[in-house]
């Protein structure tokens, strides 16, 4: 890691490109400070204080805080994400985007990225028009002030055009940053959002420490466990197992190619982040629909958002389940053993041992799914810290057993797993994992 540092000042290339991606993320943080006209920014972020634990904060969490603002970046990477995952699955049903990604070519993939674009704007003109009939019918907690004092045509149109123009803008700073930069420019910006954010959340849990809300030693314990998480989640991401590869000597022309052995790492959590982005959007559906005005107002949906409310048990068990069904979902549409098995056979490799073409396939397979068993587990433990630093794990809601793991856990002092630490979402395990990952995948890049 020290030599990739002084590889930025020796290497001339290497530090414009680092120089220039340092300048394209300033210009994003400055404009996810600017905010959208017509919309009260203080009485905005009063509210969000009571549901940043929530999904709102998760969402704010990949926007770099400028959701809570509502800046003209409010919006952020995201929209381009979605559309980037819609094609993706695409990929899997329509067969005309499946030629251009496999067959395709450069012209293929220059034609996915231009759809990809216009799929983002629109993506964006639906998000920021909801997000302007949403703001409209928001007070302010305790205050009782509107966060839009004049909610009229005007108001919404400017919030569109802005919102989208936005984050079409930070699709191209991302795009720029890839291209003439250094590392992932979307991956790059969400990291930039949450470092950033990193900063007041250590401010605010060192004050409730000088205001005697939190004990030296309870600091200390945190730190500790961060820690502890941080090389977790480095060991977990760098942990593969490496199939061997053998190619068979060939003529090409006049030339004997091949001969050679070398390894393809199956990687234990070839999803990253992916999957626990995936669980959150879909639990976040049924949550919006239930806090709905219309819905809100009966007994039977009040009841079943409290099933679904953030920190609840049954809101726990939904999560860990999908986490592990989108786990093996998302690496369905990224990686298909079949695929690799008849690319190797056309070029002339094969696994020592096994056969070429199904036997190859299969083979794949079984290490394949005992891997994404053991990512899922460890994305399922990554995704629960926010959950267990912010509200604690409610075990004592279990049927049945809840009040012996209650008792048992007050009697060992422990009874902290249950309540929790009321600390910011920033300290959560997913934001975590996307700091470590995209700062290895960086570093990386810059020792190549």
């Amino acid at each position: 890691m020290i030599e990739a540092f002084q590889n930025i000042f020796r290497i001339p290339d290497l530090r414009k490109r680092v120089i220039f991606t340092f300048l394209l993320l300033a210009v994003y943080r400055v404009g996810a400070q600017i905010p959208t006209p017509g919309i009260d920014a203080l009485a905005l972020q009063e509210f969000f204080k009571q549901y940043a634990s929530g999904v709102l904060g998760f969402v704010n969490l990949f926007s770099g805080g400028a959701l809570a603002r509502c800046t003209i970046f409010a919006l952020g990477i995201m929209p381009y994400i979605t559309a980037s995952i819609i094609f993706q699955l695409l990929g899997v049903v329509w067969p005309y985007i499946e030629k251009l990604q496999k067959e395709g070519g450069a012209e293929g993939r220059k034609k996915i990225i231009q759809y990809t674009r216009y799929l983002t704007i629109l993506i964006c003109v639906v998000q920021a028009a909801g997000i302007s009939v949403w703001l409209k019918s928001l007070v302010a907690p305790g205050t009782g002030h509107r966060i839009v004092p004049n909610p009229n045509l005007w108001y919404h149109i400017s919030v569109v055009i802005i919102l989208t123009a936005g984050s079409v803008f930070v699709m191209w700073l991302g795009e720029q940053i890839t291209a003439r930069g250094i590392g992932n420019g979307i991956s790059l910006m969400i990291f930039a959002g949450i470092v950033v954010g990193l900063v007041p959340a250590i401010v605010k849990t060192f004050k409730k420490w000088s205001e005697g809300d939190l004990n030296l030693f309870v600091i200390v314990i945190l730190m500790a466990f961060m820690l502890a998480v941080v090389a977790f989640i480095v060991y977990f991401e760098r942990a593969q197992r490496k199939i061997p590869i053998q190619y068979a000597k060939r003529m090409v022309g006049r030339r004997m190619v091949g001969g050679t052995a070398v390894y393809f790492p199956l990687k234990l959590n070839p999803g990253g982040v992916m999957p626990i982005i995936f669980a959150v959007s879909l639990l976040a559906v049924p949550q919006t629909i239930l806090q709905l005005p219309v819905l809100s107002k009966f007994e039977w949906a009040r009841t079943l958002a409290s099933y679904f409310g953030y920190g609840s048990l049954t809101y726990l068990a939904m999560y860990a389940v999908m986490i592990v069904l989108f786990t093996y979902f998302y690496i369905s549409i990224v990686f298909n053993p079949d695929d690799m098995a008849d690319n190797l056979k056309k070029y002339g490799g094969f696994i020592p041992g096994i056969r070429p073409g199904k036997s190859t396939s299969d083979f794949l397979y079984r290490p394949l799914n005992r891997l994404l068993f053991a990512g899922s587990l460890y994305l399922i433990v990554v995704a629960l810290l926010p959950v267990m630093l912010i509200s604690g794990l409610p075990l004592q809601h279990i049927w049945g057993i809840g009040p012996s793991i209650e008792n048992f856990l007050k009697t060992v002092h422990f009874d902290w797993i249950l309540r929790g630490f009321s600390l910011d979402f920033y300290f959560g395990g997913t934001s975590l994992l996307i700091v470590v990952g995209v700062a290895m995948d960086t570093l990386q890049q810059i020792e190549m």
